[in-house]
């Protein structure tokens, strides 16, 4: 029974899990969104779409509206800085949410 109680709890968390290209994908279309929403703003500002300055202003943007969306975290040690939101833990670049 016991068994059967670990293997049931096992299963439950692996299912929660998300895989690598899941992640991928989330971020992924994240950035998509924050591009459609601050990518205008930044080609207004006078960086060229698609180069590396003008996607530096579209994060530095998304990171000042950084209250609306959890705040963008490129830090392996998760979001201190997100208005102590973050736990603190977390791996690889990603956007907080």
């Amino acid at each position: 029974m016991r068994t059967l109680m670990l293997m049931t709890a096992s299963v439950c968390c692996l299912l929660g899990c998300a895989t690598p290209q899941e992640k991928a994908l989330k971020q992924q279309a994240e950035m998509d969104r924050m591009i459609a929403e601050y990518g205008p703003a930044c080609t207004q500002l006078g960086f060229t779409a698609n180069s590396d300055p003008w996607r530096n202003c579209v994060v530095q943007l998304a990171a000042k509206n950084g209250a609306n969306y959890g705040g963008v975290s490129t830090s392996i040690f998760g979001g201190w800085g997100s208005g102590g939101r973050g736990s603190g833990i977390g791996i690889g670049i990603g956007l907080g949410r």
